[in-house]
């Protein structure tokens, strides 16, 4: 007989990744830049697939104007990928983070 296991929805995952992923300084919001339109038309700013104790993420976002945008990218992934080890217990698949914008 196995221990207690623990069931975790996609959207829990999803509000994880967007809360770690909103504490980095240099993110303005999730999602794409141009109009808010476009975001209703593309769909959400996160996609989550999990694949047995792994997760991979892809999150586009709008980094603030005058961060150093590879440092922005690194500081997400980074967020993200311990919010998931530490907080879910699971490995941290690929992370890709998509920059759609400065500003705005």
């Amino acid at each position: 007989m196995s221990g207690p296991q623990l069931q975790v929805g996609r959207r829990v995952v999803a509000d994880i990744v967007r809360l770690a992923a909103e504490e980095v300084p240099g993110v303005l919001r999730l999602g794409r830049g141009g109009p808010r339109w476009r975001s209703w038309l593309i769909g959400s700013p996160i996609r989550v697939e999990v694949r047995e104790r792994r997760i991979d993420v892809r999150l586009t976002l709008v980094a603030r104007p005058g961060h150093d945008l590879v440092a922005v990218a690194g500081q997400v992934r980074a967020a993200v990928a311990a919010a998931i080890e530490r907080l879910l217990g699971l490995e941290a698949g690929s992370i890709t983070i998509v920059l759609d914008g400065v500003g705005s």
